[in-house]
């Protein structure tokens, strides 16, 4: 990431992004917990790039450089954590179940930063204790979708990332790059720890929330994201995020 930024304290605030508004590459010598009121965030670090409805969070460790990118209108909630107070220990992004109660601490704590009354202080203590037990349940899920290195790999991906929706087998998605089905295979194993079929499953939900920020009706997201019914992709979205793409439309 070219012009890195540079802030040292990791603010904590609400602020709105209009559809397709970003954030340049920067980070903070604090870590940030990032969280959309409604809209669908994402958020790029050299590992990848993390898509996050509103039942997730995405914790940033102190020093790591990391991108914004609103889709849909996005209400950005930023608390900012001391490095020495690290309710995770994560050198790594993770991402958080955002509970009903997680939430609603979120948007108190941005909704008054500069609270220093015992009560906000007190609200800051339960905020930390609570991303502190959303860590325990799931660090880590779901993981990024990393970007490919090898340029075999990375013809085939672009060839998705152009059409998620596109049914090729990666045998003929790879004549179509020039590369064999056992060289691809065992590419998408090394450089994205995931087969072929869970890397075209995690495109196609993150292509999903996108056109679902964006107010695309449920049914046309299925089919073009290579769903062959709407309830085929209700039941991977469910088992993905932990709720229906119609709960996550979020005012």
């Amino acid at each position: 990431m070219p012009d890195i930024r540079h802030a040292p304290e990791a603010p904590t605030r609400a602020r709105t992004l209009a559809a397709g508004e970003r954030i340049d590459a920067h980070r903070h010598d604090d870590h940030q917990l990032v969280y959309a009121g409604s809209g669908v965030l994402a958020v790029t670090t050299d590992a990848g790039t993390w898509f996050a409805p509103g039942t997730r969070a995405l914790w940033v460790p102190a020093g790591c450089v990391h991108a914004h990118r609103a889709h849909g209108h996005l209400d950005l909630h930023l608390v900012g954590v001391p490095a020495a107070t690290d309710p995770l220990g994560l050198r790594a992004p993770g991402v958080l179940p955002v509970s009903p109660l997680l939430r609603e601490l979120i948007l108190a704590r941005t909704s008054d930063p500069d609270d220093d009354t015992p009560e906000g202080r007190r609200l800051g203590i339960v905020l930390l204790d609570r991303i502190r037990a959303a860590g325990a349940v799931s660090p880590r899920q779901p993981v990024p979708l990393p970007a490919p290195a090898d340029p075999r790999l990375a013809a085939v991906c672009d060839l998705l990332y152009a059409d998620p929706a596109d049914p090729r087998t990666l045998a003929a998605l790879g004549r179509a790059a020039g590369a064999g089905e056992r060289t691809l295979s065992r590419l998408f194993r090394r450089e994205t720890g995931m087969t072929f079929p869970q890397w075209r499953t995690r495109l196609r939900l993150y292509h999903a929330l996108r056109l679902l920020a964006d107010d695309v009706p449920v049914t046309t997201v299925a089919h073009r994201c290579g769903w062959s019914s709407a309830s085929a992709f209700i039941d991977v979205y469910r088992r993905a995020y932990g709720t229906t793409p119609g709960s996550d439309r979020r005012g």
